[in-house]
């Protein structure tokens, strides 16, 4: 499997906001999340719970810049910068590394963000 390619797919699928078809379509069933260190996901039904939830909590997409991604063998790292209203009034805004290891088959089975700010 080309993870290079799979990586470019999944990150123009994140980049127009499309985060829970991102996870859906690239995330093995078995995939772990682990966010800031802090918490995190276990399984893709889990994963695709959460960012439902969260998909669903935003108001309005002020931004999403994808800078770059590199990959090296079955591994990527993906910077982004989120800028989001929510409906509860908050604002996020995000400056993240994600880190993606990849299998055989194209799927990502650990996915680690880092606070790039």
């Amino acid at each position: 499997m080309d993870i290079k390619n799979q990586v470019t797919r999944m990150d123009a699928i994140v980049s127009q906001g499309a985060i829970v078809d991102a996870v859906k379509e690239f995330f093995a069933d078995n995939a772990n999340t682990s966010d800031y260190g802090s918490g995190g996901t276990s399984g893709k039904k889990e994963m695709v719970s959460k960012m439902e939830g969260f998909a669903g909590a935003i108001a309005k997409v002020n931004g999403i810049t994808h800078h770059y991604s590199i990959v090296d063998g079955n591994v990527s790292a993906s910077e982004f910068t989120f800028d989001f209203d929510m409906k509860d009034g908050s604002k996020i805004y995000w400056h993240e590394i994600i880190r993606r290891i990849w299998n055989e088959d194209g799927k990502v089975v650990h996915e680690e963000y880092f606070n790039a700010e």
